[in-house]
C-alpha cells in the first residue's frame, strides 16, 4: 500500500551556485533496475543521470553478486561432471585449481559486461556520476564523490537537481552483530572474492545465496557445514524439489544443522572456533578455515535520507510504492530490492520499465503474475506461480502433474534421471498456476512456465504444443499431457472407478 505523509522537508536554495548538475530524470543506483531505468527514461526522451557508486555500472549483481557467482558456478559445474564422467567411459586427472586465473576468468567477464553497460550509457546520452547519493530535499540530491575504484570517498560533492527520480538503491547483505571482525568472515561478496579455498567451511544460512556458494567452494575442494535456524533449506520451491537436491548433494555437506544457530565465534591464529545451540547442535567447539555469513539481505531505505525528500521508508527499511511505483511523493519512484521481496534482479528490471514509462507520461501498471525464482545450484531448482503448499494454504482446488526425468531420453542421456518437471493447474479452470523444475537448465525453462501462466494456458493448451525432441524442454509439454490423461510416455495410469 502506498503511504502519503505531510511534514516540512529541508530545502536548499535554486541558486546555480548551489546546483552541479540539473536533469529531468535521477536514477539512484545502478544495477539491474538502475541502469533500466534510466536507458528506458533516456530512450523515452529525458535528459537522464544515474548516480552509482561503485566504478562499473551494474550494482551488486554485475559487480558481486549475480553475474561473478554464475561465473564461479559454471566453472564448479564443470568439476561436478568431469569428476562423474568415469562411468561414462572418459577419465580425468584430478582439477588443479589456479586460484589466481579463476579470479581473472570471473573478473573478464564482469569487466566484459561492465564495458557493454557503459557503451550503452554513453550511446544514450545518460551522464554517470560515480558515489553515494543522499536526498537534501524532494529535488535536489546530495553526492559524496568515489575515486576511480567506486569505493572510497574523496571528500568532494556534487548537488544534482532534478525533476523526477527513481529510487534503485538495493539492499545489503545482513552482517550478524555478534561475529567478530575477522578476514576469514566473510559475506557473498567476500566470498566471490576468493582469497583461498578452506579446507573446512561453515555457511551460515540455508538459503539460495549461502547454498550457491557452497556449490562453488566444495567443488573447489572445500568441506562444507551449514547451519539454518529454520526447518529446511532453501525455503521457496516445494518441499519435493528440494529433496532432490538434498539427494544430490549429501555428498557436497559434512553436517547440516537445521533449528540451530551459532552461539559464539572465537578467532584465533589457527582457525575460527564455533560453538552452536538449539535442537541439532554439538556440545563441542568446532574449528573452521572460513565462515560465510548468508542470514539474508536488508533493503537500504533508511541510508539515502529519503525523509529529507519526504518519503516514507517503513521500520524494515522498504520504500513502499503503488502498482505504478510511485511513492508516497508522486514524482519520486522505487524499484527493486527496496521496495520489497522478492530481491530479484529481473524483478526489479520489469519494475524498472514501469517507473520510466509512468514519469514520461505512459499508463502503465505492474501487473506481473508471476516472478520465477530459481536456485542456481548443481542440480538447479526454478519455480514460478503457486507451489503446491501455497495451493493448499489458499484452499484452492489443483491437479498436479509431474513428469520424470527417469522417462526422458534426453535427461537419461545427460545422466540427469534425478530430476523432474511439475506442473499445477486449477481443477475448475484448467489453467496452469504454478510449476516447478529441478535438473540442469531448470532456469533456462522456467520461463516457458512462467509465460504460459500470465497467457492464462490450459492443460491442452500446453499439452498440444508441439515441443522438439529430444529436450529437457519437451519435459514441460509432456508434464501437461500427464494431466491431461493423454501421455503416451509413461505407464499407464490407474482409472479410479466411480459411483
Amino acid at each position: 500500500m502506498n503511504h502519503r505523509v505531510e511534514g516540512q522537508v529541508s530545502t536548499i536554495s535554486d541558486g546555480s551556485d548551489s546546483v552541479d548538475i540539473e536533469c529531468e530524470m535521477l536514477v539512484l543506483g545502478a544495477g539491474p533496475g538502475g541502469y533500466s531505468a534510466a536507458f528506458r527514461s533516456a530512450d523515452l526522451g529525458m535528459k537522464t543521470v544515474i548516480v552509482e557508486r561503485y566504478a562499473a555500472l551494474g550494482g551488486v549483481c554485475l559487480n558481486v553478486g549475480c553475474i561473478p557467482s554464475k561465473a564461479l558456478l559454471h566453472v564448479a559445474s564443470m568439476i561436478e561432471e568431469t569428476a562423474s564422467s568415469s562411468d561414462l567411459g572418459v577419465t580425468f586427472s584430478a582439477p588443479q585449481i589456479d586460484i589466481d586465473k579463476l579470479k581473472a576468468h570471473k573478473e573478464k567477464i564482469v569487466s566484459t559486461l561492465a564495458n557493454g553497460l557503459t557503451s550503452m550509457a554513453k550511446g544514450r546520452k545518460v551522464e554517470v556520476v560515480r558515489g553515494y547519493g543522499r536526498f537534501l530535499d524532494p529535488h535536489h540530491l546530495e553526492v559524496e564523490i568515489t575515486d576511480g575504484k567506486g569505493q572510497n570517498r574523496t571528500g568532494l560533492k556534487k548537488v544534482i537537481k532534478f525533476q523526477k527520480c527513481i529510487i534503485a538503491a538495493g539492499s545489503a547483505a545482513v552482517h550478524l552483530p555478534f561475529l567478530p571482525h575477522d578476514p576469514r568472515i566473510v559475506d557473498s561478496t567476500g566470498a566471490l572474492e576468493l582469497h583461498f579455498v578452506p579446507q573446512k567451511m561453515l555457511v551460515i544460512g540455508g538459503g539460495i545465496i549461502g547454498l550457491e556458494m557452497a556449490t562453488v567452494y566444495s567443488s573447489l575442494g572445500a568441506q562444507i557445514d551449514v547451519v539454518e535456524m529454520a526447518d529446511e533449506l532453501m525455503s521457496g520451491p516445494d518441499r519435493d524439489a528440494v529433496r532432490v537436491w538434498e539427494r544430490q548433494n549429501l555428498h557436497r555437506f559434512g553436517k547440516i544443522r537445521l533449528k540451530t544457530r551459532v552461539a559464539s565465534i572465537e578467532a584465533k591464529d589457527d582457525g575460527l572456533y564455533v560453538t552452536f545451540e538449539g535442537e541439532n547442535a554439538t556440545a563441542e567447539t568446532l574449528k573452521y578455515d572460513m565462515i560465510l555469513q548468508a542470514a539474508g539481505r536488508t533493503p537500504n531505505g533508511n541510508k539515502v535520507a529519503a525523509d529529507k525528500a519526504g518519503v516514507f521508508v517503513d521500520d524494515q527499511g522498504f520504500i513502499p510504492v503503488d502498482s505504478q511505483m510511485q511513492t508516497n511523493v508522486p514524482h519520486i519512484f522505487a524499484i527493486g530490492d527496496i521496495v520489497g521481496q522478492p530481491m530479484l534482479a529481473h524483478k526489479a528490471m520489469h519494475e524498472a520499465h514501469i517507473a520510466a514509462e509512468v514519469a514520461a507520461g505512459k499508463r502503465t501498471f505492474f501487473d506481473a503474475l508471476v516472478i520465477p525464482a530459481v536456485s542456481y545450484t548443481h542440480p538447479e531448482v526454478a519455480w514460478a506461480g503457486y507451489t503446491e503448499e501455497q495451493a493448499k494454504k489458499e484452499g484452492r482446488h489443483v491437479k498436479v502433474a509431474k513428469y520424470p526425468w527417469a522417462a526422458s531420453g534426453r535427461a537419461i542421456a545427460n545422466g540427469a534421471d534425478y530430476g523432474f518437471t511439475k506442473l499445477i493447474f486449477d481443477t475448475h479452470t484448467h489453467r496452469i498456476i504454478g510449476g516447478s523444475i529441478v535438473g540442469p537448465s531448470a532456469g533456462d525453462m522456467i520461463g516457458e512456465v512462467g509465460l504460459a501462466i500470465e497467457m492464462g494456458c490450459d492443460v491442452v493448451d500446453i499439452a498440444r504444443t508441439i515441443h522438439p525432441h529430444p529436450t529437457l524442454g519437451e519435459t514441460i509439454g509432456l508434464a501437461a499431457e500427464v494431466a491431461d490423461d493423454t501421455c503416451t510416455d509413461l505407464p499407464p495410469q490407474r482409472k479410479k472407478l466411480t459411483h
